[in-house]
């Protein structure tokens, strides 16, 4: 078979998405890239390979060296590190996807990218957040996601290319850091509570948004490569989710299994802008209706799992 390249492979997603991916189809169909050196257990796992995305020909030289029929593209700067440094966001987001895809046109690759929550805007519909509705994100990230949504369209239409992707929520894991997102503090808020048994949260207390645990995100990530292209409308990007909370709904669940745990706020203006301007709840009928979608997680469950998890690693 034609490899796998996945880029970005040592960030939040990409990390844990590589080795689902080694397991799935061979450490010698897996191609790992990042301009970060790639942690040990990714080095013992799969080929591993430095590579900056924003340099077109190295990224269409690495795609003919390794022969890919694949592209995994989570490269990417997200939101909170985006409004800091927005013209890092514009390059890495948009020239190393145009890249990506340029790439994929010369070699004939299926390429899955990424979109997000953020794709949305203070004009969208908050609640039950349609598939196909108004996009006018305020965030660079969020700006980065739309144009990337409808270049990979454009890319299909045009050229033919095997673009799909998804609208992440908010993803929690327990094996990797978060790395600049607005929905991160859903990951620290668990090793706070297990290390020391309280939290100061950078949004409101009723900040609701749409969450979903690393598992399910690897899992539609994978599905939706493998779903039958003849039944896609969509493609660039469905509407995924699995739980919607507030911090102190998720504070409460964590208390069930840790009483005493506690809370407090200090609020972020930045990251709490783009929280309120983004959709509390997705609807995600079209992913479950055009390619089977349905997440194996829900809050209770993920919660019990995360700690479960953590708290050998952090004791």
């Amino acid at each position: 078979m034609k490899k796998i390249l996945v880029t970005g492979s040592a960030g939040q997603i990409g990390s844990e998405l590589t080795l689902k991916l080694v397991e799935k189809y061979g450490s010698d169909n897996v191609v790992a890239t990042d301009l970060r050196e790639a942690p040990e257990n990714l080095k013992q796992a799969c080929i591993c390979e430095k590579l900056d995305v924003t340099i077109c020909p190295d990224v269409r030289a690495m795609v003919a060296r390794h022969d890919v029929g694949t592209i995994y593209h989570l490269a990417a700067i997200l939101s909170a590190v985006g409004e800091r440094k927005p013209q890092l966001a514009w390059e890495v987001n948009m020239n190393g996807l145009y890249n990506v895809l340029e790439a994929s046109v010369e070699h004939s690759c299926a390429v899955f990218v990424p979109s997000s929550i953020a794709a949305f805007g203070p004009g969208t519909p908050k609640f039950d957040t349609p598939q196909d509705t108004i996009q006018r994100p305020t965030s660079i990230y969020g700006v980065t996601k739309v144009a990337g949504e409808l270049l990979c369209d454009y890319y299909h239409k045009r050229y033919g290319i095997d673009t799909r992707g998804v609208r992440y929520p908010g993803i929690i894991s327990y094996e990797t850091l978060p790395g600049g997102g607005t929905t991160d503090y859903a990951v620290e808020i668990f090793f706070e509570a297990i290390k020391n048994k309280k939290y100061t949260c950078f949004l409101k207390a009723d900040s609701r948004l749409d969450m979903m645990y690393m598992p399910d995100a690897i899992k539609a990530s994978i599905e939706l490569m493998e779903a039958d292209g003849q039944k896609l409308i969509h493609r660039n990007a469905f509407n995924v989710t699995a739980f919607s909370f507030t911090p102190e709904e998720l504070a409460l669940e964590i208390k069930k299994i840790i009483p005493e745990f506690e809370i407090r706020y200090d609020v972020e203006p930045i990251r709490q802008g783009i929280a309120d301007s983004w959709p509390s709840k997705m609807n995600d009928s079209a992913a479950r209706q055009e390619w089977g979608w349905s997440p194996s997680y829900d809050l209770a469950a993920m919660t019990r799992d995360m700690i479960e998890k953590l708290i050998p690693r952090l004791k």
